[in-house]
């Protein structure tokens, strides 16, 4: 199966190119700008995929609320223009999402399942649901919402919280962290194995796909140190006292059951993951 991978310099994008190796043709931002609706289609017309995965996104959620239309380019007209594609040659769509499509019920405290209806609270997270019912608009589709995403980076200490934890926990004796927002960390490698699977069933639709279990950001950034053995001081502060300009989710765990049940298969815990990650990068052993 030829498979296009969109977005292949990112960190999902990376792992997919990997994974699937001489199946896949990589194509970064430089070779196509999704955002450019006649290059989408005579770049994809010229690789003739058997299945086309949008690993692209416009992941600067602060930034969206000064930008939006920047965002709503990359993240719902582009899988707009994917999808125009995917429908013209009947080819399936893989598209990648988020759980900031939720945030509107700060009462939420339960997983949340795909049929849950969606309420972003954030210029980011309203972006990638109108991705969403973009990709939809292809019959054979495959949506794919996760949380909390890591993997490797061109540059270490950059790219995403477990690299920034690391690289600021050599720098600082003391670092505040939110404690009220709960979440799944999940591993771009568990991720790209778990689309490769999905997409291997033919069974179309929206899926919840992370690592098992959940935590906080705080949770989350205490174990990267027990387990990097760094000694710096974590402080757990509330999102108010952080204060980022884009509003998050308070709870945002997904219930990956449908996954589950599709595949087979249930992803091992964020903890298992993140120490495999852990063991192959060097800021977590002392390197830059």
């Amino acid at each position: 199966m030829r498979a296009a991978i969109i977005g292949a310099r990112g960190q999902l994008g990376t792992e997919l190119t990997t994974l699937l190796g001489d199946e896949v043709v990589p194509l970064t931002r430089d070779e196509l700008d999704i955002t450019d609706q006649p290059a989408v289609l005579r770049t994809l017309r010229e690789v003739q995929p058997d299945v086309v995965i949008n690993a692209a996104a416009w992941n600067g959620v602060d930034l969206a609320e000064e930008q939006p239309s920047a965002a709503f380019a990359v993240n719902a007209l582009g899988p707009r223009h994917l999808a125009m594609f995917c429908g013209l040659e009947e080819v399936p769509l893989v598209h990648v999402s988020t759980d900031y499509v939720f945030g509107l019920d700060s009462g939420h405290a339960v997983p949340w399942r795909e049929e849950d209806p969606p309420g972003p609270a954030s210029a980011y997270g309203v972006s990638k649901l109108s991705g969403e019912y973009f990709a939809r608009s292809v019959p054979q589709h495959f949506i794919i919402r996760t949380c909390g995403l890591y993997g490797r980076t061109p540059k270490p200490g950059y790219g995403n919280f477990v690299q920034t934890m690391l690289r600021l926990g050599h720098e600082r004796d003391e670092l505040c962290v939110v404690d009220d927002q709960h979440c799944t960390p999940t591993s771009v490698r568990d991720l790209a194995s778990a689309i490769h699977s999905l997409v291997k069933t033919g069974s179309f639709g929206l899926y919840h796909v992370t690592n098992s279990g959940r935590t906080t950001w705080y949770g989350f950034a205490s174990e990267i140190f027990r387990q990097a053995g760094i000694d710096v001081h974590l402080r757990p502060i509330t999102t108010t006292e952080y204060g980022a300009p884009a509003a998050r989710p308070a709870f945002s765990v997904l219930d990956c059951s449908k996954f589950e049940a599709t595949t087979g298969q249930t992803l091992r815990s964020w903890q298992e993951a993140l120490a495999d990650y852990l063991a192959e990068t060097p800021l977590a052993h002392g390197g830059s």
